[in-house]
């Protein structure tokens, strides 16, 4: 038995339930890859989270208030806790799989599906991280930094998935490069954007 201090708590790990309601014919291993990107983070940024919720569309009616018009389907929705009820993540496999358009659409959907969900994952953790723990930022501040966290860890997933493949090994060296190039691209497009 280990020596417990008084006042700390014992460090137990939070496994987030996982619900499929999605009527959608999932992908091989869907499922298990939802896992294994939550089990990426650390433990701290998904405390209080209680499930992730699997669901063909999004239907939810504070989406028929809102100002700004969405174009397609909604990826991905976080809700915040509200009285007794935990955070909990919400995810559409009818936006990530597309199953309604045609052929091509489905296959380039079916493809990408890792990482499309490791990157809605990544982005829906770190709203509830900046919402829940950071308290030091400002809500105009909110959307850099949870995309600025969301892009850290997608980049930092991906090289752990990729560290041993041929691909991976044959592009490392020229990363540098091609990120210059990402960024100067980005800066033109900025610049015509402007005028």
């Amino acid at each position: 038995m280990p020596i417990q201090t008084a006042g700390q708590r014992t460090a137990k790990s939070t496994k987030l339930r996982i619900e499929n309601l999605s009527t959608i014919t999932l992908p091989k291993g869907a499922i298990d890859q939802v896992q294994k990107v939550i089990d990426y983070l650390p433990i701290e940024h998904i405390r209080g989270l209680e499930k992730v919720k699997l669901v063909d569309f999004i239907n939810d009616p504070r989406l028929k208030n809102v100002d700004v018009p969405i174009k397609g389907d909604l990826p991905g929705l976080y809700h915040p806790k509200q009285g007794n009820q935990n955070a909990f993540l919400e995810i559409s496999m009818g936006a990530l799989l597309q199953p309604t358009e045609g052929f091509a659409k489905r296959l380039m959907a079916k493809t990408s599906y890792k990482s499309n969900v490791a990157g809605l994952i990544f982005s829906l953790v770190g709203q509830h991280y900046y919402f829940t723990f950071k308290h030091s930022v400002r809500k105009q501040n909110l959307e850099p930094q949870i995309r600025q966290y969301a892009e850290k860890n997608l980049r930092a997933w991906s090289e752990e998935q990729n560290r041993n493949s041929v691909r991976g090994k044959l592009f490392k060296p020229f990363r540098p490069m091609l990120e210059r190039w990402a960024r100067w691209l980005n800066k033109k497009a900025a610049q015509a954007q402007k005028k």
